[in-house]
């Protein structure tokens, strides 16, 4: 990224730009945008000349050489990968559960094992069962055992969107009957009971209509 990149992130901040828009004028990924604001500062502090030297020093610093035509593949993948965990954890998961998530989206059948998951990931195997785990409960992965190498397998594939809409609308569910129950028990005729019903109600809707809508659409998926 040169510095008048830099310089027109700058103006876009300036101008109350979103990352997507900055993003399109810059012919970048937004990721990439929201990685150079991130580590620059942020949307309030973000010098352009600073950034710039910033990265000049990264780039010093060095990297392993890697072959010219696995380059482009390589800045593509690892964009892709870290906008999505940043994006995974901004939506409240941990950062390791989203990591391990990631990987196994982006991997190239969508099956890791542990050990797998633990050397590309290079983390500790306790790490990678903490994470396996969470996602196992809320439906985003689920696990097979491998006979042939007796051990877990844990898969990623395209009925995983339908398993962890539908969990989570079962949960919204769940919070939903427990607020209304709530609000009768304190009595309709008070501020809060009433609070808590008309809340209760809504969340009611919206997880019946995310449950509805999970069927209806479940052949989109192969």
């Amino acid at each position: 990224m040169t510095l008048q990149d830099r310089r027109r992130i700058a103006a876009g901040l300036a101008d109350g730009r979103s990352y997507a828009e900055i993003a399109r004028r810059l012919d970048r990924p937004t990721s990439t945008i929201s990685r150079e604001i991130g580590r620059n500062g942020g949307p309030a502090g973000y010098r352009p000349e600073r950034a710039h030297q910033a990265a000049a020093r990264r780039a010093r610093r060095g990297a392993p050489a890697r072959s010219p035509e696995a380059e482009p593949r390589d800045r593509k993948v690892v964009e892709v990968e870290e906008g999505a965990v940043e994006l995974a954890v901004g939506m409240g998961l941990p950062k390791m559960v989203a990591r391990v998530l990631i990987g196994l989206w982006l991997s190239e059948d969508g099956r890791l094992t542990a050990a797998e998951l633990s050397r590309g990931l290079k983390v500790s195997p306790a790490s990678i069962s903490m994470a396996v785990g969470y996602l196992t409960q809320q439906g985003l992965i689920r696990r097979e055992r491998d006979p042939q190498r007796r051990r877990d397998v844990y898969v990623v594939d395209n009925d995983a969107w339908y398993h962890s809409t539908v969990i989570g609308a079962r949960q919204t569910l769940a919070a939903a009957e427990l607020t209304k129950a709530a609000g009768q028990t304190l009595g309709l005729d008070t501020p809060v009971g009433r609070r808590l019903a008309r809340g209760g109600a809504f969340l009611e809707r919206i997880s019946l209509d995310a449950l509805a809508s999970a069927e209806r659409w479940r052949d989109l998926l192969p």
